[in-house]
């Protein structure tokens, strides 16, 4: 959604970083796919191969607020896509609130904002 706002070497790290996301529980979800997909196109990064780089090594990449606001919601679209919040990625996502610097509150206000949104994404049409 904001993907867009970030630097060339941010957009990099994202993808790096949804990539190594998704497939954290050792396979990609249909839904994860599509998602990785939609990321690509919108970062214009359809040709870029993903190096396989540490999370902690990805992290680096994002210094200002509004970038780690960016990734953190874009992640938990990712995360959430599939239904279901494995170990490995709520381990990560620890991990990245942490470096990131969220509270308990913050991390709150991302995750109810993101599972609204997705909610409302597959309302039926009338």
């Amino acid at each position: 959604m904001f993907l867009a706002e970030l630097q060339l070497e941010e957009k990099k790290a994202f993808l790096e970083l949804a990539n190594l996301i998704a497939k954290i529980d050792g396979k990609y979800s249909i839904f994860e796919t599509k998602i990785l997909k939609e990321y690509q196109k919108e970062l214009e990064l359809g040709d870029y191969t993903i190096r396989g780089i540490t999370i902690e090594n990805i992290l680096e990449e994002f210094k200002n607020e509004r970038s780690k606001n960016i990734v953190l919601s874009e992640l938990l679209r990712l995360i959430y896509s599939d239904g279901v919040f494995h170990e490995q990625e709520r381990e990560s996502v620890s991990l990245i609130k942490k470096h990131f610097g969220f509270n308990a509150n913050e991390y709150d206000s991302f995750k109810d904002w993101v599972l609204k949104i997705k909610e409302l994404k597959n309302y039926p049409e009338y």
